[in-house]
């Protein structure tokens, strides 16, 4: 989502236009759902996504249309043989077009604010007030924001009386310990799917940003220092996968009753047997075992550090998700 943002605002900075996509709600089935976003430039280049296909193909055309006209735009798809698509989803999506003119310095401001602010750990909303397809009031909002709606500000976008509210920015961090190959496939995957990545290593080398560059923050010190200088609380997930059994233990003794949202750990079954009864003859119940995630990731055969950050990422966008993985029903 950031990257769609600084696009943005890159493109008004440079005195064009954007038209921005947004699918305000949805029912059935359909390629995306509420609060998925694409931005359209004159050139005819986009970023972010609505789904792709038709639904994606049309909805560049009219926002091309839009731009230049310099109007926003309201349209209800059916995703249905012989609809407006010819998609055999079944669903339908309401999408609204905001045109976003260079000459309009307060959006590109509101903007900017976002992009700086994303460091500050706290949930944030981009908050569209409407009236048919026209924008009434732009707001970055948070859980302080006063005279909104209840039940505006989800972890979900809503779209409510005239109300369309997107999560922008989500509070905490995915704590990654451990700088090795698996890691470095990790890091990539979680911040293209919007989770905030943070890697600790008691190895300088393995901590840079030129081995980490999509990683928000990076650490470095000994393991046995993770409980001193870290707060990890409901909002963070906690993945440990460092080089030795030793260190993985080390870590995990520190965080298992912190509260994290997710806690895995990369392992055997023998390795994690043996910790277990570490853990448990060190004073740590049985019911606070159970929190950890391990073995780590998703069972799909994974072998190589590749597979096995797939996994790992499938299983955290299950976790953030709410839902428990399994066959499409």
């Amino acid at each position: 989502m950031r990257a769609l943002f600084r696009s943005i605002v890159h493109a008004l900075e440079a005195g064009q236009p954007v038209q921005l996509v947004s699918i305000l709600a949805s029912s059935g089935s359909t390629p995306r759902g509420a609060g998925a976003v694409l931005a359209v430039f004159p050139d005819g280049s986009s970023a972010g996504t609505i789904g792709g296909g038709n639904v994606e193909y049309e909805a560049v055309r009219l926002a091309s249309a839009l731009l230049r006209s310099g109007e926003n735009g309201l349209r209800d798809f059916r995703f249905a043989p012989g609809e407006d698509l010819g998609m055999a989803c079944g669903g339908q999506a309401t999408l609204h077009f905001h045109h976003l003119s260079p000459g309009d310095g307060s959006t590109a401001a509101l903007l900017r604010r976002l992009l700086a602010s994303s460091g500050e750990n706290r949930d944030q909303w981009l908050v569209r007030r409407l009236e048919g397809a026209q924008v009434l009031e732009t707001l970055l909002a948070d859980r302080d924001t006063p005279e909104l709606p209840p039940g505006l500000l989800e972890h979900r976008a809503v779209f409510r009386e005239g109300w369309f509210s997107l999560p922008a920015v989500r509070a905490g961090l995915v704590y990654i310990f451990g700088g090795g190959h698996v890691s470095q496939a990790l890091v990539p995957l979680l911040a293209a799917a919007g989770f905030r990545p943070a890697v600790w290593d008691d190895r300088p080398e393995f901590v840079s940003p030129d081995r980490f560059p999509q990683a928000e923050r990076l650490f470095c010190g000994p393991f046995e220092e993770v409980s001193s200088r870290l707060s990890v609380t409901a909002d963070d997930d906690v993945v440990i996968m460092t080089r030795g059994h030793q260190a993985d233990y080390t870590v995990l003794a520190q965080l298992l009753r912190s509260g994290a949202r997710y806690l895995g750990c990369i392992g055997s079954r023998r390795k994690l047997a043996l910790c277990r009864e570490r853990l448990l003859a060190e004073g740590f119940t049985e019911e606070e075992y159970r929190r950890l995630h391990a073995p780590i990731g998703l069972n799909i055969g994974a072998e190589t550090p590749a597979e096995i950050a797939v996994s790992v990422a499938a299983e955290l966008i299950a976790v953030r998700a709410g839902v428990e993985p399994g066959p499409w029903v």
